[in-house]
């Protein structure tokens, strides 16, 4: 069988969540499978050649305009002219015209749902807003002509289930994410002084992978981190990835905190294989997100040794597994507590590692990659 799988994003240098979780599946696909040939097609005007073509793999560099574009007109065109008998969108979207099978992976709905309408309205960057609004308008669509929908939790499929009046649909499944195998304790010192100096890291702080996207709670996480620097008088520090600096600066106008950008270290982007230096070298990582479809990052923390505060909603403790310090991540009183206890706590901390410890080696993305495998197959026998 001839499959095509959607990888736009996949060669841009500065990578998020659903460009990692497609980059994985087709690193592992390589391993596994070497009957079925695969076509990869992405966008050329990026400069990370993360994958490599090898005997049933072909990249192709499609060109085709801004993503709507690209995803509308000249992915299925191309997937057409190359005889794919089956097609795998990856992040959330897909071609509403095309004869070709459709497999997607619908990572969330976050964007249709009115309770978070509400909170996230007005809030993200115009190119959040026009991404929600382009997803708002497609997804619908989409998933009344795909063959499988894939997302990512079982949270998540429930969720999808009952919006979209699918319950009981063979077509819905939940496939895990996974957690790569190099975030494990990092305990070479080289390594750690290392990353350390890049990035700046002090010798004690809080990680948070905030960014301004409204449902990782950006806003609600440094209202709990000021609060607790007011409350232990600790000196621990907060360090954050690639964050907007004016944008953060709005941030603690709103919260009324501005002298707490000094206690900020703001890394810029970092590389994915510098991440485990960073998370074993913290104290606590914060992943209080108001909503999430799985959470990848609290697992590599937990693979890393860094105990973890996450919340109480959507996937959260379905994927933490009771390895994560709960709190409702819409009242900040809660996040800073929690933080005073783990901080506070040696025995607690030590316990919440040794769960992490055990519950990151659950994900993989082999196991990710064998189990839509296994959805191309069972679309295959009914399409040839």
């Amino acid at each position: 069988m001839k499959i095509g799988i959607e990888g736009q994003r996949l060669f841009r240098s500065k990578k998020h969540g659903m460009d990692m979780v497609a980059l994985e599946l087709i690193r592992n696909l390589q391993k596994i499978d070497q009957k079925n040939e695969y076509i990869i097609f992405i966008k050329p005007d990026e400069d990370d050649a993360c994958l490599k073509e090898s005997s049933n793999f072909k990249i192709v560099k499609l060109e085709g305009g801004f993503y709507p574009l690209w995803e509308q007109i000249a992915l299925p065109r191309a997937a057409a002219a190359a005889g794919c008998q089956l097609l795998h969108c990856t992040s959330n979207t897909a071609p509403v015209n095309t004869s070709i099978p459709l497999v997607v992976t619908l990572h969330d709905i976050i964007y249709m749902e009115s309770s978070y309408g509400k909170i996230l309205s007005g809030s993200g960057t115009t190119y959040q807003k026009f991404g929600n609004a382009y997803r708002r308008l497609i997804v619908p669509r989409v998933i009344k002509k795909s063959r499988k929908i894939i997302t990512v939790s079982h949270f998540e499929k429930n969720r999808i289930g009952e919006f979209f009046g699918m319950k009981g649909d063979s077509r819905l499944t939940a496939v895990y994410n996974g957690v790569s195998d190099y975030f494990k304790p990092v305990t070479d010192q080289a390594t750690l002084l290392r990353v350390k100096q890049k990035y700046h890291l002090p010798d004690h702080y809080f990680f948070f992978l905030g960014n301004t996207d409204p449902k990782k709670n950006t806003r609600g996480t440094l209202k709990a981190y000021s609060d607790f620097l007011k409350q232990t008088g600790s000196d621990m520090r907060l360090v954050m990835l690639d964050y907007d600096r004016a944008e953060l600066d709005k941030i603690l106008v709103e919260i009324g905190d501005q002298s707490l950008i000094d206690r900020i270290v703001l890394t810029g982007y970092v590389v994915n294989t510098d991440l485990p230096a960073i998370y074993s070298q913290c104290d606590v990582f914060l992943y209080p997100s108001l909503r999430e479809s799985f959470g990848i990052p609290m697992l590599e923390a937990m693979g890393c040794g860094a105990p973890v505060i996450t919340s109480t909603t959507s996937s959260m403790p379905e994927v933490s597994g009771g390895a994560g310090f709960l709190v409702d991540p819409f009242n900040p009183t809660e996040i800073t507590a929690a933080m005073i206890q783990i901080t506070g706590n040696r025995d607690l901390k030590n316990q919440l590692i040794e769960k992490g410890l055990a519950q990151a080696p659950k994900f993989s993305w082999k196991a990710m990659a064998e189990n839509v495998l296994d959805i191309y197959k069972e679309i295959g026998s009914n399409v040839q």
